[in-house]
C-alpha cells in the first residue's frame, strides 16, 4: 500500500517491516494486524489491516515520529 502524507510517500513495499502485531486468527471479523516500517529515509508508519469489526476495518497507514515508533514496540512486545 502507499500513501501520501505532507508531501512524503509511504510505501510498504519499498520500506523495511520492523515488525508486525496479529490480533487473533485469519479470518475473524474482529481480528486486525499492525504492522511497522522504516522508510529508506528513515521515518516510520504503521500499516493496519483487519476485519469488519475490527479496530481498523479498512486498511491504513499512519506516520509516526521516532518516540512514538519506540512507544509503539515497547507496547508490542
Amino acid at each position: 500500500m502507499k500513501k501520501i502524507i505532507c508531501k512524503k510517500e509511504y510505501d510498504t513495499e519499498n520500506a523495511t517491516l520492523i515488525k508486525k502485531y496479529t490480533y487473533s486468527y485469519f479470518g475473524d471479523p474482529a481480528g486486525y494486524e499492525e504492522t511497522l516500517y522504516q522508510t529508506p529515509d528513515g521515518f516510520y508508519f504503521v500499516y493496519v489491516c483487519g476485519g469488519e469489526d475490527s479496530l481498523y476495518p479498512a486498511e491504513n497507514i499512519t506516520r509516526l515520529g521516532k518516540s512514538k515508533a519506540e512507544q509503539w514496540l515497547e507496547n508490542h512486545k
